[in-house]
């Protein structure tokens, strides 16, 4: 009796059956979810922390980054920079830059706030802040502009790699508040339209010193 056309698919439905289903290849949780970031950290960061909406300057020297934060103030007309970090402050007196180094009524005049930071993160172009500074929870939130200056031994290839900076600087004490800032505040939640400084600053600037050791010969 010859097998009809139902017989045919039904007798190969039987034999895949018995044979076992190829499995895929157990996956390696130790590789990265990434692809390794471009050799210069510096050029991945600037790349990353601009594609997010970011402004980004380069300065060689403290001497450089007093002229473009100099420039900067004038440009954007910012009468109230506040600072509230020792070592920022004494920096910025020793470039003659002008600032407001108290809480004054800093919530009604706060133009601008000018932070350190614990890490940059390469791949996302992020900001890694936290309370433990001088400058608090608030500097960096509060005001319309966030300015940040850090040095290009901060920045690190990924996430992972920040935290595990801010363990080992804080002796694995962490941080009452550790906050990522990718790109300045920002929501499209009514009617698809982005509005900029929603629940924070409005632009996110950040200046990062040169400080790689000189090549010896």
């Amino acid at each position: 009796m010859s097998e009809t056309s139902r017989d045919i698919i039904l007798r190969r439905i039987r034999e895949s059956l018995q044979q076992p289903a190829p499995q895929p290849a157990a996956p390696d949780f130790t590789l990265p979810l990434h692809l390794p970031p471009h050799d210069d950290l510096a050029v991945t960061f600037a790349e990353s922390f601009v594609r997010a909406g970011g402004v980004f300057y380069y300065c060689v020297s403290e001497e450089h980054f007093y002229d473009q934060l100099f420039t900067y103030k004038k440009e954007k007309a910012l009468d109230n920079l506040f600072v509230w970090e020792p070592e920022l402050k004494k920096l910025l007196h020793a470039g003659g830059i002008g600032f407001i180094g108290d809480e004054t009524d800093w919530l009604q005049k706060a133009d601008a706030g000018l932070t350190t930071c614990e890490a940059l993160v390469a791949r996302t172009g992020s900001v890694l802040v936290s309370g433990a500074s001088a400058s608090g929870r608030r500097l960096s939130i509060y005001p319309d502009q966030h300015l940040v200056l850090a040095r290009a031994s901060q920045i690190v290839p990924d996430i992972g790699d920040a935290l595990k900076r801010v363990q080992e600087d804080y002796d694995n004490k962490l941080p009452s508040m550790i906050s990522l800032t990718t790109g300045p505040s920002r929501t499209a939640d009514i009617e698809k339209t982005l509005v900029l400084g929603a629940h924070g600053p409005r632009s996110i600037v950040l200046f990062l010193l040169d400080d790689a050791p000189e090549a010896t010969t």
